[in-house]
């Protein structure tokens, strides 16, 4: 009953999104409504030579592509994290969810063409303990997911990096921990 309940709260989150990017946005009511003229003079930008690089920003999303079937996959990934200690609380199939606004998106429905959408909700409740220690602000990260989408005969598992999330925080080793941990799973249990 309460992976049922917690379905329907999703699929209303997902709605209410959905419904959100159809309204005109407002201004806040503490806005300055009017433009406010900078107090100091704009220093211009220093050209960037060609010697100098943009530094390099390591990706938020962990993304495992392999060649094999959504399900297959998913079962495969599902027994690996429950056999790591790991709990899957709930598993939306947002794919299926996302259908159901087929005709209501018209052409902008599923412009990539993928064939499957799903996800694993889960947690483990001794790095969820270690990190509310470290940085309660940090419990953010729980419970973690992971996405898998499907098209033409690969499966991508994509996971946010909590490590990556937590920079600066005291939690982040934790985290960082955490992350090797997940990726270790998927890696392992998903080839």
């Amino acid at each position: 009953m309460m992976r049922k309940n917690l379905f329907y709260l999703l699929f209303l989150l997902c709605s209410m999104n959905a419904l959100a990017e159809d309204m005109p946005s407002t201004t806040p009511v503490n806005a300055p409504t009017s433009p406010v003229a900078p107090t100091t003079a704009s220093i211009p930008e220093k050209p960037q030579s060609n010697t100098e690089q943009a530094p390099v920003v390591e990706p938020l999303v962990f993304v495992h592509k392999v060649k094999g079937k959504m399900n297959t996959v998913y079962k495969h990934l599902f027994t690996a994290l429950e056999n790591n200690g790991y709990y899957v609380i709930f598993e939306p199939n947002i794919g299926r969810n996302l259908a159901h606004f087929a005709k209501r998106w018209g052409k902008d429905y599923n412009k990539n063409k993928l064939e499957s959408i799903r996800s694993m909700v889960f947690c483990n409740g001794w790095y969820a303990n270690k990190i509310s220690n470290a940085d309660p602000d940090m419990l953010a990260l729980c419970p973690l997911h992971v996405t898998l989408t499907h098209k033409q005969g690969f499966t991508r598992v994509l996971f946010v990096k909590p490590g990556q999330v937590s920079q600066g925080s005291a939690a982040n080793s934790v985290a960082l921990e955490l992350e090797q941990d997940v990726i270790r799973i998927i890696k392992e249990s998903v080839r």
